[in-house]
């Protein structure tokens, strides 16, 4: 099912992202923790996708794996920097040989080598070049944005015009950044509406169960932690398992206060923890069936 389609339903629904194991020794433990997040029954599950395509072929069979052993949607990043056209369309005729449907358009990170690189060779230098030729492939595609703006934006107002030349491109959908104050989504979205981007957003939300994941959380996405947030960590940061059921409870808090605010369709990063991915399904067990 193209995601287009689902997003279009009316209801809420909840839906959770794994990442592909990087050595073949953990692809066991990451396919059983994809199969008991799939039992959850989410509307879909993404899978991402490693710097430069190293797991290209571990996301492709768990996206496959996905939708047909366990009947769950399945969203396949693709990433381009650096990339070749031959390698890319190459990656594009196997995804379409898999049979998936729904793809999540991404540039890709920077690695220090390649922001050191002459860049002016590339084939793909933005996630929307990477749009333009999947949208002549005809998939359902997907691309992410930036409550608290792009880190390589000088300003929000550039943030929202590169991104609605990528949705005019072919983005069928966006995904959001992790955020942790509701409020900045509700800022973006007036912003984003008013510059006339009307795709869905869905919005991404990491729950933060260790205390370590904070830092790491700051450092990838420059994330706002509101007062709220930090005083949580500062009081339950030094317990493991109370850290994990207040970062539970927050995220799902999160959860339902968007939902409140007519959001229909919010995305969980995971992180690969299947009683996380439970934890909030069961909180919200209620929450999802009300229309």
């Amino acid at each position: 099912m193209k995601l287009s389609e689902l997003l279009a339903r009316d209801g809420l629904s909840l839906s959770f992202e794994v990442f592909p194991p990087k050595t073949d020794s953990a692809f066991e433990s990451v396919e059983r923790a994809t199969e008991e997040i799939a039992a959850l029954c989410p509307a879909f599950m993404s899978v991402t996708y490693g710097a430069g395509g190293g797991t290209s072929e571990y996301t492709l069979a768990i996206a496959k794996r996905i939708k047909e052993r366990y009947g769950v949607p399945s969203l396949a990043h693709l990433t381009c920097v650096s990339s070749t056209k031959e390698t890319v369309r190459a990656r594009i005729a196997a995804l379409r040989e898999a049979g998936i449907e729904n793809v999540m358009a991404l540039r890709g990170d920077l690695t220090p080598e390649l922001e050191k690189s002459d860049r002016t060779g590339w084939a793909y230098r933005h996630a929307i070049d990477l749009v333009r030729e999947l949208r002549e492939e005809g998939f359902c595609i997907g691309g992410a944005c930036y409550p608290e703006v792009h880190p390589e934006s000088e300003n929000q107002k550039e943030d929202i015009r590169y991104l609605k030349e990528k949705v005019d491109a072919g983005c069928s959908f966006l995904t959001t950044q992790m955020f942790f104050d509701n409020n900045l989504l509700y800022n973006f979205l007036y912003k984003i509406r008013e510059a006339g981007i009307t795709v869905p957003v869905i919005p991404g939300i990491m729950p933060i169960t260790v205390a370590g994941q904070v830092e790491r959380a700051i450092k990838l996405s420059g994330s706002f932690m509101p007062q709220r947030f930090k005083a949580l960590v500062d009081k339950f940061g030094a317990c493991p398992a109370a850290m994990k059921q207040a970062g539970i409870a927050y995220a799902t808090d999160q959860i339902i206060d968007l939902f409140a605010n007519g959001i229909k369709n919010v995305h969980v990063y995971s992180m690969n923890k299947p009683e996380v991915a439970a934890a909030i399904m069961h909180n919200l067990s209620d929450v999802l069936t009300e229309r």
